[in-house]
């Protein structure tokens, strides 16, 4: 498989990713950072849309049920160099469904997803799964 993004910035700070018919615009300068994301929130969006979008994947496969699930994904950042170090994630699966294998789920998600397993080729990378019953 192969991907392509665009990327764009104007010299009066606007930025934007350009995905199929998508815009992402990114924050570049102080003016922008309480507004828009920044780089560094952009990769943890897609380390989080690769975790969300196996859930739906898994959730058809396991053969569970779902009505919602939230992610909350906290990092730290080096600063010599620059980059990544620990990544924690904290996924709240919202089901009724008692065939729901919350090990297995975690096990999926963490050997199938592509983003996943890229970032976690570089840094360290834990987290937890709990169903809530609605």
């Amino acid at each position: 498989m192969n991907y392509s993004v665009k990327a764009s910035i104007s010299s009066n700070k606007n930025a934007a990713v350009h995905i199929k018919e998508s815009e992402i615009s990114f924050g570049i300068s102080p003016d922008t950072e309480a507004s828009l994301p920044n780089p560094a929130e952009l990769f943890l969006g897609s380390f989080s849309a690769c975790i969300l979008k196996n859930v739906a994947r898994f959730s058809v496969m396991m053969n569970f049920e779902y009505s919602n699930a939230e992610l909350t994904v906290n990092a730290v950042r080096l600063e010599k160099p620059p980059r990544m170090d620990e990544i924690q994630y904290e996924l709240l699966i919202y089901s009724h469904d008692e065939s729901l294998n919350i090990d297995l789920l975690q096990k999926n998600i963490e050997k199938f997803g592509t983003i996943f397993n890229t970032v976690k080729a570089c840094c360290s990378v834990s987290g937890t799964i709990r169903k809530i019953s609605v």
